[in-house]
């Protein structure tokens, strides 16, 4: 189930990220559409711009996730997030490079040559590991909390009576 959730949120999030990212400026030629500036600061805005939407979907699945395992197998909850937050990142990728919602900026060109707006691709494959990554991490970052707070180690003396006789334990009065 939490899979599947997590598909039709990695659409959601194409979309998103189609809003917010920059298209790089092609150029068109008589051999089709060259990328017109190798070094423009779009293909990493939007490799960025992809992993602080992943991320923020990351994170708020994270926590959703974690506050609906309390009833059930948080196991199952956390191999849902990282195999749907892999898939929904997929989807994320593929929407947004498909779908064309974004402003399209672009600077003017000199003479014969046009630029238009290219598609959204990412450059770096490594962002794609941003929504599962935060997902499982903020998890386990919950987990964590919340067993520290209720572990018995916390509160050693809790429970004990500090103002009274000590105990005598077997070693007391055998002597060893």
């Amino acid at each position: 189930m939490t899979v599947l959730v997590l598909c039709v949120l990695g659409v959601v999030a194409g979309v998103s990220w189609s809003l917010l990212a920059p298209r790089p400026p092609y150029a068109a030629t008589d051999e089709g559409a060259v990328l017109a500036d190798p070094s423009t600061q779009a293909l990493i805005a939007a490799d960025g711009w992809f992993a602080v939407v992943t991320g923020a979907f990351g994170l708020a699945c994270g926590a959703l996730g974690y506050a609906l395992s309390r009833k059930g197998s948080p196991l199952a909850v956390v191999l849902g997030l990282v195999t749907g937050g892999l898939v929904a990142a997929y989807l994320t990728m593929t929407v947004g490079g498909v779908v064309n919602l974004g402003a399209a900026t672009v600077t003017a060109s000199g003479p014969g040559a046009s630029l238009v707006p290219g598609p959204l691709k990412l450059t770096a494959p490594g962002v794609l590991v941003a929504w599962p990554m935060l997902a499982a991490g903020l998890f386990f970052a919950l987990e964590a909390v919340a067993g520290y707070r209720e572990s018995p180690l916390r509160r050693p003396l809790a429970g004990q009576d500090l103002h009274g006789p000590p105990a005598v334990y077997d070693a007391d009065v055998d002597g060893r």
